[in-house]
């Protein structure tokens, strides 16, 4: 137990140094572009009228203190971490006065409940079907299959949605190809908005499936491939156990553990493909609100966004890192 807290322990200080640095980077990246929000927001707010100058100066000095961009770098640095302790990110240049934070609360469930979903399917299935594959050698279906899973894996996110789009949305027109669910519905708990959030979904979560089948398919392939020959999987099948206990008991389980290792270190590309995904999809999530963000020249929105994943794609990977003890007990004595 005590092996197993201080692997926790350096598991939290990694992911701690993790978030730091991902957020300085952050924070030097909003602070190179050559957008000035205050100035901005100044030239929207005078584009119809005349304005005095002293006006001008208070609204200035108003939009600064706003927006955390008053005085040098350190002060806006030192104000920077304020905020990111408070989840307070400001109002949004291009949805003014509306807080980041509402914004963000408002797209971040989309995002999360697409990712769930498509990485659960992917690597679930994925590992399935590559560790039947591995084992079940001769099964020509089994071959077919990984044909098509490798074929879709080399291909772009985008690509693979755009081509759904045009199948579903043109050729066969039987699912949704934009929004999260049906216009000028009532929100809530109810059966009929459910539904149309799962229809909605099918297609950008299809696009993110068929994408990443491919990767788990090939890497728990080659897993199993190797652990079959060793020695104590020959002497089970020579000792008469059934087929489907070696493969579930003594093959899969031990060539899951790398998949975890893998399931972690993907979760940023998979957040990459949802934000692509999305904006394809007008799907309602932090994706899309990135990119129209942006778009619009949005500092505030921008810097709460990427603190936002870097946050939770960092909390993801922490915690897997806590179940990896739970596959591989030996982590514990490392």
């Amino acid at each position: 137990m005590r092996a197993y807290a201080a692997y926790l322990l350096g598991r939290f200080g990694q992911f701690l140094l993790v978030v730091f640095i991902g957020m300085n980077i952050a924070f030097v990246v909003t602070h190179a572009t050559p957008i000035d929000p205050v100035e901005q927001s100044i030239a929207a707010a005078t584009a119809f009228g005349s304005t005095s100058p002293e006006a001008i100066a208070m609204m200035r000095q108003s939009l600064r203190e706003l927006y955390g961009v008053q005085g040098g770098l350190w002060p806006q640095y030192a104000s920077f971490w304020k905020r990111v302790l408070v989840l307070d990110f400001g109002p949004s240049l291009s949805a003014f006065p509306t807080p980041v934070s509402a914004l963000i609360w408002h797209a971040l469930p989309w995002t999360v409940g697409l990712l769930i979903v498509s990485t659960t399917i992917t690597w679930v299935l994925g590992n399935l079907l590559g560790g039947l594959a591995g084992y079940l050698r001769d099964s020509r279906s089994l071959r077919v299959t990984g044909l098509v899973l490798m074929g879709f894996h080399p291909i772009p996110y985008y690509i693979v949605a755009l081509l759904l789009l045009i199948v579903f949305g043109y050729l066969w027109p039987v699912l949704p190809i934009t929004g999260g669910a049906q216009m000028n519905m009532a929100r809530g708990w109810n059966l009929e908005f459910v539904l149309s959030v799962l229809q909605h979904s099918v297609l950008p979560v299809l696009s993110l499936v068929l994408v990443g089948l491919g990767g788990w398919f090939m890497g728990m392939r080659s897993l199993v491939s190797n652990i079959v020959s060793e020695d104590y999987v020959v002497y089970a099948e020579l000792g008469g156990v059934a087929r489907g206990r070696i493969l579930r008991s003594y093959v899969m389980r031990n060539a899951l553990v790398p998949q975890v290792t893998g399931l972690a270190m993907s979760l940023g590309g998979i957040f990459n493909g949802a934000i692509i995904t999305e904006q394809v999809f007008g799907y309602p999530g932090i994706g899309a609100l990135l990119i129209s963000a942006v778009h619009a020249g949005d500092y505030s929105l921008v810097l709460g966004l990427t603190t936002v994943s870097i946050v939770a794609v960092s909390v993801a990977v922490l915690a897997i890192d806590m179940l990896y003890p739970l596959l591989d007990p030996r982590v514990k004595v490392a």
